[in-house]
């Protein structure tokens, strides 16, 4: 088995599998643990806005690369969405929202690092899997200078074959060989995004299994700070 054979045909499952069963063995054995650790009342500046780019970032990557990979092919020619045109529309989603993630990742990264009350509660793997994060999106808007090329020429094969790794890995039929000729920046970008999911069990990100979908409209925490009288 060569080195591309396991990274693009058996790595997905390991990571899939760690991501799987330590998630479940942490919510089993470590519940206290499963949360986001929130510092905002250690220290609130610029808080809300880093946190809203990044989730609001991450988030959009997200649902993009599942509706964009997993969907079937002929949905999109379907509606009248070309295969170029799906291309760009890949590229400015991507884009924005990447952008989005990476500004606030970057600000987060920094407040763990700059602010000394965050950084004294900060778990190193959980400021580790932030540097993770900002690395595999700058390498995913990197990918989008290549991208931008192939859709101005109206060359969609990188795009088709990285779909069809996509669905060939979904359907337990992975063929590492459909990639085989792909930029070296897009399998470096991928091989990025597998680890995340292998990391994800050690991280804080296992508050995801929570589904907070009220973040974004969630209420200010209310402090009662005891006050004792001097005589």
């Amino acid at each position: 088995m060569t080195i591309h054979d396991f990274v693009f045909g058996a790595y997905p499952y390991l990571a899939g599998t760690i991501f799987l069963l330590g998630s479940w063995l942490r919510f089993d054995r470590e519940q206290y643990t499963w949360k986001a650790d929130s510092s905002q009342l250690l220290s609130n500046r610029n808080m809300r806005l880093a946190s809203n780019l990044f989730h609001v970032g991450i988030l959009g990557i997200f649902f993009g690369h599942l509706v964009g990979m997993l969907l079937p092919h002929s949905w999109f020619l379907g509606l009248g969405i070309s295969d170029v045109a799906h291309q760009w529309i890949a590229i400015y989603a991507g884009g924005v929202f990447g952008v989005m993630c990476l500004v606030g990742a970057v600000m987060l990264f920094l407040r763990r690092l700059n602010e000394p009350r965050v950084r004294a509660v900060s778990r190193k793997r959980d400021t580790f899997i932030i540097g993770w994060l900002m690395v595999t999106v700058a390498l995913g808007l990197s990918t989008i200078l290549v991208s931008s090329g192939h859709a101005t020429h109206g060359d969609v094969s990188s795009m088709i074959a990285l779909t069809e790794w996509v669905k060939s890995v979904a359907t337990l039929s992975v063929d590492p060989s459909l990639i085989a000729g792909v930029s070296p920046i897009f399998k470096t970008h991928i091989f990025f995004g597998m680890t995340v999911f292998l990391l994800f069990p050690f991280t804080r990100l296992v508050h995801v299994w929570s589904v907070p979908v009220t973040y974004l409209t969630r209420a200010y925490q209310i402090v009662r700070v005891k006050r004792v009288r001097m005589n």
